[in-house]
């Protein structure tokens, strides 16, 4: 037994070695890294190599050599790993995050070392082979020699006999497979046969060196999996915490993540021969999920909040959130993370790329999700996402439709970019809210028409054109437009100085704007279904699935399968191809009423559309010179609702034809055009009197006129490619003969000319 004091002295001995060790392991470390590193690099090399047939024995002799510097620097890493953790654990001593980074450093590399034994195991177990045949050549050499320097002193004794039979046996085991026994006997033979001087000091030690090497190799591999197994870390897995901290500080290295799973595997066969618990499962439950635990809040999750920062950051650039200087905060290149291969841990492979891609699609989903105006960031953060990181993202698929409590129709005009690109909405539904706003509309509408005074001054208008349109070749004169639009102020004006005709065109233009609204939904739906659609081959002949599974008699799993492909198909096939005309739809509700003889004041309309045209103009330079002015309250460069709404009450009362007999735009073009060749003229006559103000003025006016027709020729455009939309080429008795015939064919093609094809869908 110790006394006090030994006790003492071997205590204070331990904690000097134990200080003297925690200084040196930073250094042993990087020592042991350009070591294993290069021998890693040797080890490539000479078994990349094909055997040289006239250096056979050479290179056999540079792979037992390279092979046994690997198996002695795993154990030297084995050594020095266990004993300092132990001597901490011993001590009670706490490590510092120096020493625990170091230590973690020389477990990946011998875990490195195994791996690149296990990598290369083909080839090594066929060198060793040959490697542990050239050894024994080499021993038998050896004793060969000494047999005869026994056989050649002819004293004969009783001991030297022994010995001779010694060697004997030696080379008659060494002839033959290098098993654990022949080795062991030969060990036995050879400590009698090398007694009696039978070897020279010079032949004694390269056969010993022989042996020891054939010993090594002849179990290499068991050897060097005994010496990398660490199945010690079970008890000091408390520095694996900061070890994923080390990793994700240092990305760039984050492939040695492989090396330190490996070697925490090696801690389940252990494991599996507790006893202390009613079965080891519950063991490796426990151990699996403190690992996964440790691994989430100290890698991964850090990983996915840091990335997912990162793309905000990205986004945001414009709001300057944060200092993103790398050369003040640093950089870390995260996306070395992905390029890991996916790492094994018990039954499950942890793939980081995965996950990371997984938290983002889920986040962005859900704040989609709560706020839909944010969409379009969280799509340029999954774009970015990709560029950057290499990570696939997955689009957020949000529902086709809304509940039917129905809908805000300005939250959707704010937000169109949104409406148009996530959903497929049901435009019936639609439909149904701007039939609800037009038919307001146009009982204010109505009641212009009605009123008196306009009523009357339109009459007058048609039977002055009338009297007038022979001699004035057909065309509504522009100066009676004029005095229309001048005089209607007379009848009073708003107090922010409009009058009815204004109110009367903003009118025309909401209404325009609603059916500008529809199309642009629909056009909308037609872009995200030709989308979803795009992969369907032929969507005439659409086969269906779920009979073609059910004839081939595969599992109801795969029939439900079909079902559901089936489904989707079909509603794509019908959101695509519905036939739905919205614009007719909102025609032949309204037109009947329109037409109606209990409505014959709307049958001036027509005659007021040159005066409207003549305010709209007006109305339109005005906007457009505000863009240019500080104060840009009312500015604007286009309002094509108005043409839109024109258009559609045109067709609304069937008078195309009517509009089109006054020729006004060609009026308006002959007006403008002769005023403006005139005003050449004068420029050109004024330029020889060199009268600066007056030829100032003339230019203004030129630039006036010339504005004034560029506005009627935009309008005409507009006008032109709005009536397009409800096929202003047909009156309304050639589309009811149109239509009539369309139903005839239906019925003859279904052989059933009794029953009446179903009506047009009706609006609500």
């Amino acid at each position: 037994l110790l006394d006090k004091k030994s006790i003492h002295t071997v205590k204070m001995q331990r904690e000097n070695f134990l200080q003297q060790k925690a200084q040196s392991l930073t250094k042993d470390m990087q020592s042991y890294y350009v070591f294993v590193s290069s021998w890693m690099t040797k080890m490539e090399s000479i078994l990349s190599k094909e055997q040289r047939m006239n250096k056979f024995a050479e290179d056999l002799s540079n792979r037992c050599n390279v092979f046994i510097q690997g198996f002695l620097y795993a154990y030297s890493l084995s050594t020095i790993i266990k004993t300092t953790m132990n001597l901490y654990m011993s001590m009670q001593k706490p490590m510092t995050k120096t020493s625990v980074k170091a230590l973690c450093r020389l477990v990946e590399l011998l875990k490195a070392i195994e791996h690149m034994f296990y990598r290369r195991s083909m080839v090594v177990a066929d060198s060793v082979t040959h490697i542990t045949q050239h050894l024994q050549y080499q021993a038998l050499h050896s004793i060969s020699v000494a047999k005869k320097r026994v056989i050649s002193d002819k004293k004969y004794s009783e001991q030297r006999l022994d010995v001779l039979s010694a060697l004997v046996l030696a080379e008659n085991t060494l002839n033959g497979p290098s098993t654990k026994q022949r080795r062991l006997i030969v060990s036995l033979a050879l400590s009698v046969g090398t007694q009696m001087k039978t070897f020279k000091d010079e032949e004694l030690i390269p056969l010993q060196l022989v042996l020891k090497k054939l010993d090594l190799i002849s179990e290499l591999t068991e050897r060097v999996r005994a010496q990398c197994d660490c199945c010690f870390l079970y008890w000091h897995r408390a520095v694996f915490p900061i070890y994923l901290d080390d990793v994700y500080e240092n990305a760039v290295d984050s492939a040695r993540l492989h090396y330190m799973f490996s070697a925490l595997r090696d801690c389940v066969p252990a494991m599996m021969h507790a006893r202390h618990l009613e079965s080891y499962e519950v063991l490796l439950e426990c151990y699996d999920k403190e690992i996964m635990e440790v691994l989430n809040e100290h890698l991964l999750d850090k990983l996915c909040k840091e990335i997912e920062k990162d793309l905000r950051l990205s986004v945001h650039t414009h709001l300057k959130l944060d200092d993103r200087n790398p050369f003040r905060v640093g950089m870390k290149d995260l996306a070395h993370f992905f390029f890991l291969n996916p790492i094994r841990f018990f039954n499950r492979f942890i793939d980081i790329k995965a996950y990371v891609t997984h938290y983002l699609d889920k986040t962005f989903y859900n704040l989609t999700t709560v706020a839909l105006h944010d969409w379009a960031t969280y799509s340029e953060m999954r774009n970015l996402a990709t560029q950057r990181y290499g990570l696939s993202m997955t689009e957020a698929h949000l529902p086709s439709q809304t509940l039917e409590q129905g809908l805000d129709v300005l939250e959707i005009m704010r937000n169109i970019h949104v409406f148009v690109s996530r959903y497929l909405y049901n435009l019936n539904n639609q439909v149904n809210f701007t039939y609800q706003f037009l038919r307001k509309k146009f009982y204010i509408f109505s009641q212009f028409m009605y009123d008196e005074h306009i009523k009357s001054r339109l009459i007058k208008d048609i039977r002055f054109f009338r009297e007038v349109k022979d001699q004035n070749d057909h065309k509504y004169p522009f100066e009676r437009a004029d005095k229309f639009n001048r005089g209607i102020r007379k009848l009073g004006i708003t107090p922010d100085g409009q009058s009815y005709l204004d109110q009367f065109r903003q009118l025309i233009s909401q209404i325009g704007n609603a059916m500008g609204y529809v199309r642009m939904i629909r056009s909308g739906g037609l872009h995200c279904c030709s989308s979803a659609i795009r992969f369907v081959p032929d969507l005439e002949d659409i086969v269906n699935f779920e009979e073609l599974v059910k004839e081939e008699g595969l599992s109801e799993e795969t029939q439900k399968a079909a079902r559901q492909l089936d489904s989707v198909l079909s509603d794509l096939t019908r959101n695509f191809a519905e036939g739905t005309e919205y614009f007719k739809m909102l025609v032949d509700v309204f037109a009947p009423e329109f037409r109606s003889p209990k409505n014959m004041h709307l049958r001036n309309f027509y005659i007021i559309v040159p005066p409207l045209t003549l305010n709209f103009v007006e109305h339109s330079i005005s906007c457009k010179e505000k863009l240019n002015k500080k104060n840009k309250s009312g500015a604007a460069f286009t309002d094509d609702g108005f043409a839109m709404g024109v258009a559609y009450i045109l067709k609304l009362l069937d008078q195309y034809q009517e509009f089109d007999s006054l020729h006004w735009f060609q009026s308006v073009r002959e007006k403008y055009v002769k005023e403006i060749r005139a005003v050449a003229k004068q420029q050109n006559v004024q330029s020889t009197n060199q009268d600066e103000k007056l030829l100032q003025t003339m230019n203004l006016t030129h630039k006036r006129l010339e504005v004034c027709l560029q506005e009627f020729e935009l309008l005409y455009f507009s006008l032109s490619s709005a009536r397009i939309f409800f096929r202003a080429d047909k009156t309304a008795a050639e589309e009811n003969q149109e239509k009539k015939e369309k139903e005839e064919s239906v019925k003859a093609s279904n052989g059933d000319l009794s029953n009446p094809t179903p009506a047009d869908p009706v609006v609500k």
